[in-house]
């Protein structure tokens, strides 16, 4: 699968991650470009103590404008339509930052962008399977506004960034008056391996609310096979924190293996989370196994198929979800 989908998460995210297999959008203009995707999908979930639920339609439109201006100066804005159930249908400005390379190893950001953490990709260019494993919110930066300065140089790689605001524990945007801070520490000592560290944190005096998030992957890739790893842990403090009215802290985690041959590839992953308060309160304990075969049925064209299965630790309640995807790339 997976070269397509990571190609176009690469030009969404403006970093380079794999090589693409697709046409690279459209020349509007003399240095404007547009990519985009459209992602459809049916999907029937069925829990065991509730009834089966279906649903289809599209997911995700998105449109990814780049303008080079020339002498290192770049910009991107990415407008997006995402749906999530009636009512919550959402057109909006999902990316929109200046990109200014100030040599060929060291590049500056400002403006609204998504964070560098996470193994797993916000869009679904990205993912090697139709879902994700659904810890994001508790681990990864997601989308944010300020600036960053990143550094590459072959095997090693670094950046920092400045932000408004990581998002809480709970998943929650949230206004504080005091900054975040977001590090990356990459290294690459082969072309086959990648390895990522990333520490967010997020003090407001305001509130008296800390948040702190560590999120570590790795990744082999060679030939057509690709093995990942990745580690997670998060901590809230302070009153403002409304989990259970108590401080809480959760950690999580994935083991993945993608496979893919000509027009074939199939994904098998592991994940895990589990979030708990304090007092000992259990808000949230899962593990899920997810298997997903695809089919590229046309270079800009990738078809999924997903089963999921995912239970809860503590209840030992199980859900399956079974998911037929389309992926359009341009």
């Amino acid at each position: 699968m997976n070269t397509l989908k990571k190609s176009v998460s690469a030009l969404t995210a403006g970093i380079v991650m794999a090589s693409p297999t697709f046409a690279d959008g459209f020349e509007l203009a003399d240095g404007l470009t547009m990519t985009g995707f459209l992602d459809m999908s049916y999907v029937v979930v069925e829990p065991d103590d509730g009834d089966s639920v279906t649903d289809s339609g599209v997911d995700q439109f998105e449109l990814n404008f780049n303008y080079d201006f020339g002498q290192g100066l770049t910009t991107v804005i990415d407008l997006e339509y995402d749906y999530n159930g009636e009512p919550e249908q959402e057109t909006h400005i999902e990316q929109a930052y200046i990109n200014y390379a100030i040599n060929e190893n060291l590049n500056f950001k400002a403006g609204r962008f998504l964070s560098y953490s996470g193994w797993e990709t916000e869009d679904p260019t990205g993912l090697f399977q139709y879902s994700g494993t659904g810890y994001a919110k508790y681990f990864y930066g997601a989308y944010q506004q300020g600036f960053s300065l990143n550094y590459s140089g072959g095997m090693l790689g670094a950046a920092i960034s400045i932000v408004n605001d990581p998002g809480t524990l709970k998943g929650d945007e949230r206004d504080g008056e005091d900054p975040a801070v977001e590090l990356m520490l990459a290294l690459s000592p082969s072309e086959s391996v990648t390895a990522k560290a990333f520490y967010i944190t997020d003090k407001s005096d305001a509130n008296g609310e800390t948040i702190d998030m560590f999120n570590v992957w790795a990744s082999y890739s060679a030939g057509g096979l690709t093995l990942a790893a990745e580690y997670n842990a998060s901590e809230n403090t302070g009153a403002a924190v409304a989990i259970a009215g108590d401080e809480a802290e959760a950690t999580g985690y994935l083991l993945m293996a993608n496979y893919a041959w000509d027009k074939f590839g199939v994904t098998l992953r592991y994940h895990g989370s589990e979030v708990e308060t304090e007092s000992g309160t259990t808000v949230e304990d899962i593990t899920g196994i997810t298997i997903a075969p695809s089919y590229q049925i046309h270079e800009n064209l990738l078809l999924v198929a997903e089963y999921r299965m995912d239970e809860e630790d503590e209840s030992g309640a199980e859900t399956d979800q079974f998911a037929l995807e389309a992926l359009l790339t341009f």
